[in-house]
């Protein structure tokens, strides 16, 4: 048998990559490329050992370089290889293991064909996508059986004919894959406001860098700006827009209607405003078009609470902040977190995580003359096409 390996990390997203090896003769295989530090070959390791030394791309040249790196044995016939995350560093490493007589494969083809629960394997492609701890902790869950455990126990509830106690059951998993589905997609935050109210102030205290560009002259944003970061462990992604005004050029005409299609895209809007300024009409239409388009509501932020306020003026209650002196901000992250995920998974939660999963689930319910089968196919087929008509 051909030995196999895959990449399992996501390319230049970490420090450190992992690619996967198995095959009968796998710590032979790599012990072509990998020279450990102690000087005896790989072979002579068992599982359970992790090993230095130093990988060589082209076992033929004369003065080859060399990574140093580390190779794990997991098993007789299992080794994995962590090297540096630098995309240059793993293609040289995968060209080296095809020169030798490798067969690479995809991540998702490995989890699959290595792992026999569908549910699992899903768990290791989304764990590679995982970007935050706290996300990788809940998928970990999943990998360890949490979701496929209440999925079973809701079969057989099925089963038993306790279909209100099944229904039940798939409902609560429902209400959570709103989380499941951000752990390798980000939350989108938009922060939307008339023009000059601090926009790019805020999202750049928000990210702890300057990544948007600040300049007290209307239309100074006139694209969308992103930006990802983690907020109590969760994934988010930040974005400035162009202020919504009447526009004075086309490309400013350009940039707002980028705006109004972030705030339909968006999770949660965060309408700006001035605390130093009166209320407009102008806010009043940020605010309806935040409003009329997003699923949840939008939250208030009057920006620029260190200056001057006027008195009441009818705008809507919110958050008073300054994205100079930072006044009010661990509140605003707070309230941010809490909208986002107002009740988070306790560890071990079966939470559903791709679209395939939360489709089927939802199946299930609408159809519980059938939820035996649509669980059965959730459980064991990884690749299910759903026939027509559902």
């Amino acid at each position: 048998m051909t030995p196999q390996f895959a990449i399992l990390t996501p390319s230049g997203r970490g420090a450190i990559a992992t690619i996967a090896v198995r095959g009968p003769a796998a710590r032979e295989f790599v012990g072509q490329c990998f020279k450990p530090a102690s000087g005896r070959p790989l072979v002579n390791f068992g599982p359970g050992r992790v090993v230095f030394g130093t990988f060589h791309a082209d076992i033929h040249a004369a003065n080859d370089s060399a990574e140093e790196l580390v190779v794990g044995v997991l098993a007789e016939d299992e080794v994995e290889v962590h090297c540096h995350g630098g995309v240059a560093a793993v293609a040289a490493i995968r060209q080296a293991l095809v020169a030798v007589g490798g067969e690479f494969v995809s991540p998702h083809d490995w989890a699959h064909v290595f792992s026999p629960d569908p549910i699992a394997a899903e768990a290791v492609l989304a764990l590679g996508q995982a970007t935050t701890t706290r996300a990788a902790q809940i998928l970990l869950d999943q990998y360890r059986g949490a979701l496929k455990l209440d999925l079973e126990q809701a079969r057989l509830l099925f089963s038993a004919g306790h279909t209100t106690d099944a229904l039940g059951r798939l409902a609560e998993l429902i209400t959570r894959s709103d989380v499941g589905l951000h752990l390798t997609r980000p939350w989108r935050v938009v922060l939307a406001g008339r023009p000059n109210v601090g926009k790019s102030s805020l999202i750049n205290r928000l990210v702890g860098y300057e990544r948007a560009i600040v300049f007290d002259q209307p239309g100074t944003t006139r694209d969308v700006l992103s930006a990802a970061t983690a907020l109590a462990g969760w994934p988010v992604e930040l974005s400035d827009t162009a202020g919504i005004r009447a526009a004075g050029d086309d490309l400013e005409v350009a940039g707002i209607a980028r705006t109004r299609e972030q705030l339909v895209a968006a999770d949660l809007v965060l309408v700006v405003s001035d605390a130093s300024a009166p209320w407009t009409a102008a806010d009043d239409d940020v605010w309806s078009a935040a409003s009329s388009v997003t699923r949840r509501a939008p939250l208030a932020i009057h920006n620029k609470c260190d200056l001057q306020q006027p008195p009441g003026d009818g705008r809507p209650a919110g958050l008073l902040v300054s994205a100079v002196s930072g006044a009010g901000f661990e509140t605003l992250l707070a309230a941010i977190v809490e909208r986002l995920v107002p009740e988070p998974p306790a560890p071990g939660t079966a939470v559903p995580f791709t679209a395939r999963q939360v489709e089927l689930i939802a199946l299930a319910l609408a159809r519980p003359d059938k939820a035996t089968g649509y669980l059965g196919e959730l459980i064991r087929e990884p690749n299910l096409t759903l026939p027509a008509g559902k």
